[in-house]
């Protein structure tokens, strides 16, 4: 029998979304329209007069006209600070030095060589989008190195490598608040969630391990969905792999003599380093805490990147001088180089980003488009379930207009959060609620801090992949997510399980 080639209507869907959103004009060009979009939109907004109650003030936040004296003053001012200052810059160039390093000396293709030869194929997917979810420990290290790694290793052992990318992305972004751990963004939005429920309540406090045992069970939840759309809709979408790319090295014969004792002496490097970092940590006033004495606010959290730039540095330096691949100095800074180079696309589209956010968040434009959503979602009285819903699509649809959770929550969680726990709804539903829906569309977000560089990812194997490409590869991840979060939160409210330890998910006024 005739086997039939004709695409199911998902396909064609995905298809007319990557078709339409690679008809945009180039990523760096469209980031520039948004910034001239923005100017004009300030300049309208402000001849109409918008404004918005600020809920966490009270004071009225008035449009801000950019095309005014003072704006375009501002605009040629600070120019050059909106793209040295954007906050994803800093932490690529630094992260790329150390693992150029460790590139050049030959060391993570070792590494990827290993895990071809020893890692089962199929858990491959799974393992990579569960690895995803855990990197968000590491603050955005994930970005940095998870996401352009599982492109090699899919390469490597003959997938697409658009599709490792995309499962990695998936669990790195998509899967952005479900970890086994705590991580700095719990302390973040727990202290926000306080401030907002003292607005009722004064002696209440939002602890950070406030979400843990729903984050916990939405870990494996997000890897099984992650790893089931990868494999069932994003690599079959995908087909072969035909471009140009090719691993570096189509060998994957056992390592060698000089390779093995360069793993060796690396495997050493890591321990020495881990060795000092718990003689940092473990005590109580160990020199790695943070001031309070904490471990959430030491420097191996804030300053995560950093350390990532030591430890492969350091890693790379070891095996390239033990494999002889580095000979003298100019061999590792020539290394350091070859990793630049590869960024330069990144860096343009960063320049027009980086203008972009600037006059949104300059603008008002961001703060007034978010209240005014809320407002209307204060406005309709449902149940308990139907308004989480309703609360996840509208903090989901928000994530396409401001990319920072934290700057998001401090604009919603004095709204909702009062207004739920009148309801008799705790501050941690609330913030686990937000959550969900701030996660969710991250994948799919040209707002996201990252996503200009999952483009130039994309594009050395895919060099016409445009933002229609990523859209419509991520837009099944999205959408599984989403369901399968909402499916898991109503699980949650039925059974009424705490969302954390001591965090449960209803609430009593005092007296």
């Amino acid at each position: 029998m005739h086997k039939s080639n004709r695409k199911s209507l998902l396909q064609r869907m995905l298809d007319w979304t990557e078709n339409v959103g690679n008809a945009l004009p180039h990523p760096a060009t469209l980031f520039a329209l948004f910034a001239f979009a923005a100017l004009l939109l300030s300049g309208l907004g402000s001849l109409l007069n918008w404004e918005a109650i600020h809920p966490a003030t009270g004071e009225t936040v008035a449009i801000v006209n950019l095309l005014s004296h003072d704006g375009i003053h501002r605009i040629l001012l600070e120019m050059v600070e909106n793209f040295t200052g954007f906050a994803p810059l800093g932490i690529v160039l630094v992260a790329m030095l150390g693992i150029g390093i460790a590139e050049q000396s030959g060391l993570i293709h070792a590494v990827i060589r290993l895990l071809v030869l020893n890692a089962p194929g199929k858990i491959l997917t799974f393992v990579i989008v569960f690895a995803g979810i855990l990197s968000n420990i590491a603050s955005d290290v994930g970005y940095v190195l998870l996401i352009p790694l599982a492109g090699v290793i899919f390469l490597a052992v003959g997938r697409h490598p658009v599709a490792g990318m995309a499962a990695a992305f998936a669990g790195v972004s998509g899967g952005f608040s479900a970890n086994l751990a705590l991580g700095t963004v719990d302390p973040l939005l727990a202290g926000l969630s306080t401030e907002a429920a003292q607005i009722l309540d004064p002696a209440y406090d939002v602890n950070p391990t406030a979400n843990y045992y729903f984050m916990v069970a939405s870990t494996f939840l997000i890897a099984f969905t992650g790893t089931f759309i990868s494999e069932r809709i994003i690599e079959p979408r995908l087909g072969t792999y035909k471009g140009l790319a090719r691993s570096e090295d189509q060998s994957f014969d056992k390592l060698n003599r000089s390779e093995k004792k360069g793993l060796q002496a690396a495997m050493i490097a890591l321990i020495f380093i881990i060795g000092i970092t718990m003689i940092g940590i473990i005590p109580a006033k160990g020199f790695f805490r943070g001031a309070d004495g904490g471990l959430l606010t030491s420097p191996l959290i804030k300053g995560v990147v950093a350390m990532l730039f030591i430890t492969a540095g350091t890693m790379g330096l070891v095996y390239g001088i033990v494999t002889g691949k580095f000979k003298n100095d100019s061999d590792v800074i020539n290394g350091m180089g070859a990793s630049m180079k590869t960024l330069s696309l990144y860096l343009v589209l960063v320049f027009f980003a980086a203008q972009f956010v600037a006059y949104f968040k300059w603008s008002n434009l961001g703060i007034i488009l978010a209240v005014k959503g809320a407002n209307i979602l204060m406005a309709s009285d449902i149940g308990l379930i139907p308004l989480m819903i309703l609360f996840i699509l509208l903090s989901a649809s928000i994530n396409m207009l401001m990319g920072s959770a934290s700057a998001k929550w401090a604009i919603l969680a004095p709204i909702f959060i009062p207004m739920f726990m009148i309801m008799g709804y705790s501050p941690e539903i609330s913030q686990v609620v937000y959550r969900i829906g701030d996660s969710v569309t991250n994948v799919i977000s040209p707002m996201m801090s990252f996503f200009a560089l999952i483009i130039a990812f994309i594009q050395k194997y895919e060099p016409k992949a445009g933002i229609g490409t990523i859209i419509a590869t991520m837009v099944p991840y999205s959408v599984a997510f989403l369901i399968v979060w909402i499916l898991l939160l109503v699980v949650w409210l039925l059974f009424d399980i705490p969302l954390g330890p001591n965090a449960g998910i209803h609430y009593l006024l005092p007296g």
